[in-house]
């Protein structure tokens, strides 16, 4: 027999749990030495005793079955022994032992590719935000990795086919299983132009159990996962968690205060597990120059403001100005109102960080790294104050990620108390 039949057999003995068909090989050193281990062996292992029954059944029927229908479904098989097995799943403890892959060939581990998850249930906001970052992903040549699930999922993966990108979706059931039906299109055109993941063997019904094992390869995959919109118990949170342990990013796009759809991604830039970005730049500008499969940013058109037209009459009518109204214009300058943390609405209840860069803001327009500087603050968690007061309306942003505060603060004098 070969050594792919070993590899499926393993991976599919009941009562294995997420990365032990893995463990078990490295633990034997190959998965023929797992198959022909015997019950003394399996015993000194401490195993369940439902996987010791499931490991001393050598029967290959269900591997033929497998193997027979692979070969008429047109899929392809991965196994951790093989060299297109993508070094980033490889790296994880829980690592899958084999993947079911259908569509077109992807060196993964070359490629810039950013996981968008978030929730089945979003908002028009949600979808729309999902579409357009799906698309934008695509612009600039970045692998977009997700599950296919209706909601988020799915209207980034139609954003990315439609700007003409490469899609990455991993399943929670066997590739030929469409689940949900809403997304049997989605099914066909990323089986075609894109690339459709499982660790499940052909015919396993999609699970909720599923999910959660489905979520670390997504992350695994990615360099960095964007969660769009995410409720407080939502899945996307699972897949951020996944993330952060396995050393990824994490990116989560802010959403109003209150909001239910919003609770889980604001919740993850408070607690400064997540960058607060507001596209795809936010996003690239951590890999662009690691990457250059990702093609350049497209210059920001800037427009001069409209000026009405002056005629000639109406510059001659306008009186000039005397010597003396001219010299104040020039040397009086008005001065600007300022607010402090205690009279501002609700600026009591900023934070110390907050009020930091609120401070360091001035009368300025400053970007995050320079604000770190000047603040003392560390970067990740300047960036969390900003999106705060963004939505609290005590600062706005501009083109070019540069902020400035509508109001400028200062501190309370002594006077003022």
């Amino acid at each position: 027999m070969s050594t792919l039949q070993y590899w499926l057999w393993l991976a599919t003995r009941a009562g294995l749990r997420t990365g032990e068909a893995a463990a078990l090989a490295g633990r034997f050193g190959t998965p023929e030495a797992v198959y022909f281990a015997d019950r003394e062996e399996y015993s000194l292992l401490r195993l369940p005793d439902g996987l010791q029954a499931s490991l001393r059944d050598k029967s290959m029927a269900g591997v033929e079955e497998i193997l027979e229908r692979c070969d008429r479904l047109g899929l392809r098989i991965l196994t951790l022994q093989d060299a297109q097995y993508p070094e980033r799943l490889r790296q994880l403890h829980d690592r899958p032992a084999v993947l079911y892959l259908k569509g077109r060939d992807m060196a993964l581990d070359r490629e810039a590719a950013v996981g968008v998850v978030g929730a089945r249930r979003c908002t028009p906001y949600g979808v729309d935000l999902a579409r357009r970052l799906g698309r934008d992903l695509a612009e600039r040549g970045a692998v977009l990795v997700s599950g296919i699930a209706q909601g988020v999922d799915a209207a980034a993966i139609r954003g990315a086919l439609a700007g003409g990108g490469r899609v990455v979706s991993v399943l929670g059931g066997g590739i030929d299983v469409v689940y949900p039906p809403s997304s049997a299109d989605l099914f066909e055109e990323v089986g075609s132009r894109g690339l459709l993941i499982s660790e499940y063997p052909p015919g396993t019904p999609t699970m909720g159990q599923h999910y959660p094992v489905r979520n670390r390869i997504i992350s695994g995959l990615s360099l960095g996962v964007a969660v769009v919109e995410a409720g407080e118990r939502s899945g996307a949170l699972i897949t951020a968690r996944l993330a952060l342990d396995q050393n990824r990013d994490v990116f989560a796009f802010p959403g109003p205060v209150g909001a239910p759809m919003s609770a889980g991604t604001n919740r993850l830039i408070q607690r400064c597990e997540a960058k607060p970005v507001f596209g795809v730049e936010d996003i690239l500008e951590e890999y662009e120059t690691l990457y250059p499969v990702l093609r350049p940013r497209r210059p920001e058109r800037r427009q001069a403001p409209a000026r009405p037209p002056r005629t000639r009459e109406k510059a001659a009518e306008r009186p000039s100005p005397e010597p003396q109204q001219e010299q104040e214009k020039v040397d009086k300058k008005p001065e600007r109102a300022y607010s402090t943390f205690e009279t501002y609405p609700g600026g009591k209840d900023f934070s110390d960080d907050e009020k930091a860069v609120l401070l360091a803001l001035g009368e300025g327009s400053m970007r995050p790294d320079d604000l770190a500087e000047a603040s003392g603050i560390p970067a990740r968690r300047v960036l969390s104050a900003l999106t705060i007061l963004e939505m609290r309306g005590a600062v706005r942003s501009a083109p070019g990620n540069y902020f400035s505060a509508p109001v400028p603060f200062r501190a309370q004098t002594p006077q003022e108390d």
